[in-house]
């Protein structure tokens, strides 16, 4: 049903004089390979996010207050990647600035695929965390940067939006899939693994609860090796579709083209 109703969309806004989504946007084609790879990132980056929450929450008892505070180094690291990366767009191609970038967040969710029960968060979360951060960061500006340059100035408004429903749909569809891979591994090494850790914390039945734990840290582990083939898959799509030139300096203003 999603598929026709897509199809009909389109079929509507290929025809209409003023359509809602213009569909000359996705003719070019540095902007479809922005939009393409900012699918892929969302589709690792929500994932993970669920998941680490709850590896805190659930294996290491964090609570929401902790848990929220854990995410700081994120911040900083995407923030950090930000600040260079927008430097970076005026020296070289934008694939040169995003794809080394998603490469480094792939390794960070490798190294998040090796967290055990009983990982620390100073020695093993907080680097991961801060790894993810700098890849992603670095990855951000230049797929922006690639939707949003040499579109018409009515255009520039759509051209935002669809990057960002790119991230979102991306999200919606990594999350359904990841944890149906995260789920599956947790259950094969112990059926109902989420409901028997529920079940233990109630009972106070350790080894039960020690057992789930492990089942559960395993799903969420396969979680993240698969949020670092959307990463790949996403650096795939940067080097073969976005072709670009570095950003071109515009007088007493942030840069608007590329090439």
């Amino acid at each position: 049903m999603a598929a026709v109703l897509l199809s009909a969309f389109l079929a509507i806004q290929s025809r209409g004089k003023d359509p809602m989504m213009p569909l000359r946007l996705l003719k070019d084609r540095n902007r479809s390979g922005s939009y393409a790879t900012m699918l892929f990132v969302g589709a690792g980056m929500f994932a993970t996010f669920y998941f680490l929450t709850l590896y805190m929450q659930l294996i290491l008892g964090y609570s929401a207050v902790r848990t929220g505070f854990a995410y700081l180094p994120f911040s900083v690291g995407m923030g950090a990647a930000a600040a260079i990366s927008s430097k970076l767009v005026f020296q070289v191609p934008p694939r040169l600035i995003a794809g080394p970038g998603l490469l480094v967040a792939a390794g960070g969710m490798l190294w998040f695929s090796t967290l055990g029960t009983d990982s620390s968060y100073a020695a093993h979360l907080m680097p991961a965390m801060f790894v993810t951060a700098l890849g992603l960061g670095m990855s951000f500006v230049p797929m922006t940067l690639g939707a949003v340059s040499g579109v018409a100035h009515q255009d520039t408004g759509m051209a935002s939006a669809l990057l960002n429903t790119a991230q979102q749909v991306g999200g919606a569809l990594g999350l359904a899939a990841l944890s149906t891979i995260s789920t599956s591994a947790a259950d094969d090494r112990l059926p109902d693994a989420a409901a028997n850790l529920y079940r233990a914390m109630g009972t106070k039945d350790f080894p039960l609860l020690a057992k789930a734990g492990e089942a559960l840290t395993q799903g969420y582990t396969m979680a993240f090796v698969a949020a670092a083939v959307m990463f790949l898959a996403g650096l795939v799509v940067t080097f073969v579709a976005v072709d670009a030139g570095k950003q071109q300096h515009t007088e007493g203003a942030a840069p608007v083209h590329m090439g």
